[in-house]
């Protein structure tokens, strides 16, 4: 009985000490962490469960612009006519033609320039049909929509291949634009919309139906599909002097030589690429295709202007993914009128976040709005709020680009997060046209706040948006490398994203990437970024760089060939290294050139076999080796194209 009551009594003295231990645990006040407006607006959002359907290697194919300049240089320098060796029996061809003759309404009929084209094509252009193979799969099913509703030859699809490379972006040297390359006026005349702001040329479904309705109206005139196309081209009125020209003969082999040289090409080019498409496992073309096919897409319309910046922060969806939904915004924003109604394209789980959220989405967007600084007369309480905000202030910082070949606009605008507007402005440019190896000005803004908050490393302070890394750099080692400190490591916030870290350490989304050898612009919360590109570690690399320099000084008769082929290195490294914009150089003035001894190296490593790796190209190969082009590589092995195979042997030399 005693031990009963023993055990009784200590069992309750120990449920009491867990009853007051809880009592006091629960009156510990949780620490209150500090969110910024955008936090605490995407943490009270409500989400629907829907799986997202974007796969990045997809995503990255589909935004890729090297194709539509390569592809539109081919089809207006070919010379049709002239003999292609490639392993095509003729016979074979012409059994195929009418094969493809027998299911479609285009006279297809075997012609020797057409043969010459399809070799041309398969010869040099295998590696870019693989890819707008994959390409297509996204946008062909927008083009047979609309071609079938007006009854239009689905096969006029293949058309936006020859026209643009399915590059919503590509613009023509004459400025022709979009997909199906409409030219202003005639765009104007189909109802696609032209402004500022929006260039509904570059809208892959309304762009689509106005080509649709081109082609039926130019059928109605020729009734017949290939001088639709060869009209499509080079316009109606062209193609009707060429029939007066031959005789009124109405056949386009029969009034080719009468058509402008470009459009005596395009017809051929269209029924290559049809061709191709045919039978393409025939000739050992295998689709880049990605593991989702087509996004599932919808579209809201906005009642509010918004940027692609504030989408992505909000939703968090990839600005260059917006980009690629919504082609026709031309400044990243999707603009409000009040008499028109403009719609924003995103993925549906996407779509479904933003209508169970559109309150709260365009509370943040006009938060964001009255932040912009606003002439004193429009309203005194902004002034006020604004001074008690007054802890922050925005610098710019401007770069330099040396535009590499293939590049556009577009592309080094998205590399720097920038518009193309913008980048124009900056460069006195007057068209999207750029030359290869001329340096383009990129000014960077970004928000520092004065005092700076005292930080620990390595930990991050995160204060609303505004985070400060400590970064501190060593002197160069013997090796002429550089330490990096442990504090040079930035911690990813939660809304953060690699445009707003680069903002916020002034570089640029490109060497952030580079540092941390990133394949896209996602960054996962919490991880770990290197932060090393601080104007202390650029001025200790110039002094490192210095040293491997040598001055040369100008003599009479110089320019920048002899220069460069003296010291065996090219033109372009001169110009990058002395900051030219021209191959014009004064008498007496220095030249930085690298030193001998840097290039005896480097013509020793160019006196070597290369051999072709799986994913390499002669572009790729280039760049291993300093003052190389892709041209001296096709010469020196005798490649015509720019096709290569995993285990081929490239002499490299000098």
């Amino acid at each position: 009985m005693n031990t009963r009551n023993l055990v009784l009594a200590s069992a309750i003295m120990i449920s009491g000490t867990i009853f007051s231990q809880d009592s006091v645990s629960s009156q510990i006040e949780q620490p209150i962490v500090k969110l910024s407006y955008l936090d605490s607006i995407k943490a009270s959002f409500v989400h629907d469960e829907i799986a997202a359907c974007v796969d990045s290697l997809w995503m990255q194919e589909l935004t890729n612009q090297d194709i539509f300049p390569e592809l539109a240089n081919d089809i207006a320098t070919m010379d049709i006519d002239k003999e292609v060796d490639y392993e095509l029996s003729t016979e074979l061809l012409k059994k195929r033609l009418k094969e493809m003759d027998a299911k479609s309404p285009f006279n297809i009929q075997y012609n020797p320039a057409l043969e010459n084209v399809i070799k041309s094509f398969l010869k040099n252009r295998k590696r870019s049909f693989e890819r707008l193979m994959a390409i297509s799969e996204y946008y062909f099913p927008m083009f047979e929509e609309s071609l079938a509703k007006q009854n239009v030859p689905l096969e006029i699809k293949y058309l936006s291949i020859v026209e643009s490379a399915l590059n919503p972006k590509a613009v023509s040297r004459m400025g022709a634009t979009g997909l199906w390359q409409f030219m202003y006026q005639t765009g104007k005349e189909y109802n696609l919309e032209v402004d500022s702001y929006v260039d509904e040329r570059s809208d892959p479904l309304k762009s689509s139906k106005a080509a649709t309705q081109y082609m039926t109206n130019m059928y109605r005139i020729f009734g017949d599909w290939e001088l639709v196309l060869a009209s499509y081209n080079s316009g109606a009125g062209n193609v009707a002097k060429a029939i007066r020209r031959s005789g009124g003969q109405q056949n386009y082999w029969n009034i080719r030589k009468y058509l402008p040289k470009e459009t005596q090409g395009y017809v051929p080019a269209f029924l290559a690429t049809m061709y191709i498409y045919e039978y393409h496992k025939e000739h050992g073309i295998v689709p880049n295709r990605a593991i989702i096919k087509h996004f599932e897409t919808d579209t809201v319309m906005v009642k509010k202007e918004m940027s692609f910046k504030q989408i992505a922060e909000l939703l968090n969806v990839p600005v260059p993914q917006i980009q690629l939904l919504n082609p026709a915004y031309k400044m990243n924003v999707v603009p409000f009128y009040p008499n028109k109604p403009h719609f924003l394209r995103l993925p549906k789980e996407k779509i479904a976040i933003f209508t169970s959220n559109e309150d709260k989405i365009y509370a943040y967007v006009e938060n964001e709005r009255a932040k912009i600084e606003m002439p004193h007369y429009v309203t005194n309480s902004r002034v006020a709020s604004n001074d008690s905000s007054s802890n922050s202030k925005y610098s710019s910082k401007t770069n330099y680009h040396t535009v590499r070949r293939g590049e556009s606009l577009g592309l080094i605008s998205n590399k720097y997060d920038v518009s193309v507007a913008d980048l124009k402005k900056w460069n006195n440019l007057r068209s999207n046209m750029i030359n290869y190896g001329a340096k383009l000005k990129i000014v960077s803004t970004f928000k520092e706040s004065v005092p700076t908050p005292k930080v620990v490393p390595p930990v991050v302070e995160k204060e609303e948006e505004t985070a400060i890394a400590k970064i501190e750099v060593t002197s160069p080692d013997a090796d002429g490398e550089i330490k990096i400190d442990e504090a040079s490591v930035y911690i990813v916030q939660k809304g953060d994203n690699l445009s707003s870290i680069a903002r916020k350490f002034n570089i640029s989304i490109a060497e952030l990437k580079e540092l941390n050898n990133l394949e896209d612009t996602n960054v996962k919360l919490d991880s770990k970024l290197k932060i090393l590109k601080s104007d202390e570690i650029a001025s200790a690399k110039t002094e490192i760089d210095r040293k491997n320099f040598l001055s040369y000084t100008v003599e009479k008769g110089d320019n920048l060939g002899k220069i460069a082929k003296k010291y065996n290195v090219s033109v372009a490294s001169l110009q990058e290294w002395n900051e030219l914009k021209d191959n014009n150089v004064q008498i007496g003035k220095k030249i930085l050139v690298l030193s001998d001894v840097k290039n005896s190296i480097a013509a020793s490593e160019r006196n070597a076999l290369y051999l072709v790796q799986k994913g390499d190209s002669l572009i790729k190969i280039a760049k291993k080796y300093p003052g190389v082009t892709v041209a001296d590589i096709k010469k020196w092995n005798g490649i015509n194209g720019n096709e290569l195979k995993p285990g081929m042997k490239l002499k490299i030399s000098s």
